[in-house]
């Protein structure tokens, strides 16, 4: 039952005036705080500090492999295209010697350490032979201590490097899930993205990974390329669907600078927009009738499958995969109390990243630090952009404050467009706000955390 929501009261402090969305599609929102956030340390805290007030038996564990055989023109990912084995070799040497101190600061807790979730993401993991796919588990579990046939596992591939014999390494090191980057089924829309690439080398691809026969097979599916309509795109929706996946991403594009379609995107952002929209609209309801439920904008699970849970019981999504991360290689970030720590750009910083003396990886590099207002909007944006919604009870018992009133002005405006409603002390994206979710992701975030997203420059 729908229920009249307070009137907007004064938000949290930092907070930058209520701009309302002109687009559906502001940027991908998967963690809180963004990425170009982070500064560089001079002399940062040591980790043993950071994870001394963190729980530590339910822990995730994130290795970025940045890697790719190529880019895509829609990729500003961190990665780097066609790097040789001494490159490859030598960046796993460096990620086992970060591995270990990691692993050091950890224990100096005393604490029990479990790792419940892992991913290898990237780039691509599987740009890594299969040899060195296997040094890298033997890392993961070895050195870091996780358990992978234990935990929830998932790695990312793609249809020109999900050979059988990568493919074994990790079936047989006990992965969970397997996500395909497909894009689109049809040549001509791939090339529209500069993704070079054949629908049988897709189709050669996805039979690998199904007589690999892992629990989740993933294939992520993107709208709004130069030329595609509904008619082109459920050619590829019910490619995919033919394949029977447990998940299905559906990904709106984003043009971005630096990338390869930067300077060769031709509509306006009017035009655009309504073709994405449209598209999303078809996608989903597609997909609906298909027997798949939404569980977020770009997640659609099919009906009987298993999410992947943390030991607590509660589903992780792409959004609520941060606290308690351990992130390792040039790229990734690791979530803590009051630090997150990261490294940005490419080929020169994975060369920096080689070259890193091994004590300079006991300490925090790049970093945010969290207040407590921060934490409560990370903590927003990992509930509300997920079909569950968040539960105000759970948020009060949390931060001893009420939803409600620490985001009157945001949660004002979403009631009013319709786009969030109340039910029985949950607030959840409707229909239409579940479509413009990449907006009102940007609309919790902190000014500080706005102003140092404006003046990070890419490079």
């Amino acid at each position: 039952m729908q229920k009249t929501v307070p009137l907007p009261m004064p938000a949290l402090r930092g907070s930058l005036p209520l701009t309302e969305p002109e687009t559906p599609y502001e940027q991908y929102v998967y963690a809180y705080p963004h990425q170009k956030a982070y500064r560089l340390l001079d002399d940062g805290p040591l980790l043993s500090e950071l994870w001394s007030k963190e729980r530590l038996d339910t822990l995730s564990l994130y290795a970025h492999i940045p890697f790719c055989e190529m880019r895509c023109g829609f990729c500003n990912l961190f990665t780097r295209t066609g790097a040789p084995e001494e490159v490859t070799s030598a960046f796993l040497d460096t990620l086992e010697r970060q591995a270990r101190v990691t692993r050091e600061a950890l224990e100096a807790q005393g604490a029990p350490i479990r790792f419940s979730l892992a991913a290898f993401g990237g780039g691509t993991p599987t740009y890594l032979t299969a040899d060195e796919l296997t040094r890298l588990c033997d890392i993961s579990e070895n050195i870091m201590g996780a358990d992978l046939k234990a935990a929830s596992w998932s790695v990312e591939t793609s249809p020109a490097t999900a050979t059988a014999d990568r493919i074994a390494v990790l079936s047989e090191r006990g992965a969970t899930r397997l996500s395909i980057g497909v894009q689109s089924f049809i040549d001509e829309e791939a090339r529209a993205a500069v993704r070079p690439q054949k629908r049988e080398e897709v189709e050669s691809a996805l039979a690998v990974l199904k007589e690999a026969r892992f629990p989740i097979l993933n294939i992520d599916l993107i709208y709004g390329i130069d030329g595609q309509t509904e008619r082109t795109f459920k050619v590829s929706l019910d490619a995919a669907l033919a394949w029977e996946p447990e998940e299905v991403y559906l990904y709106p594009l984003y043009v971005r600078p630096l990338t390869g379609l930067s300077s060769r995107h031709a509509k306006t952002l009017r035009d655009w927009n309504d073709q994405r929209l449209r598209l999303y609209r078809f996608g989903r309801d597609h997909l609906l009738s298909a027997g798949y439920e939404q569980t977020s904008m770009r997640v659609f699970r099919r009906l009987g499958t298993a999410a992947v849970e943390d030991t607590d019981g509660s589903s992780i999504s792409e959004y609520n995969q941060q606290a308690g991360m351990v992130g390792l290689g040039v790229g990734a970030r690791s979530f803590t109390t009051d630090y997150a720590v990261a490294v940005p750009e490419v080929r020169r910083i994975i060369d920096d990243y080689i070259a890193t003396p091994t004590e300079q990886f006991r300490r925090a590099q790049w970093a945010f630090r969290m207040d407590e207002g921060e934490r409560r909007r990370m903590y927003v944006l990992q509930q509300l952009l997920e079909s569950t919604g968040l539960h105000a009870a759970g948020y009060e018992r949390q931060f001893a404050t009420r939803f409600e009133d620490d985001f009157a002005p945001q949660l004002g405006a979403l009631v009013e467009k319709r786009w969030v409603r109340e039910t029985d002390g949950t607030f959840g994206l409707t229909l239409e706000g579940m479509a413009w979710a990449d907006a009102v992701g940007p609309m919790f975030f902190s000014s500080r955390v706005r102003d140092n997203m404006t003046s990070y420059q890419d490079r």
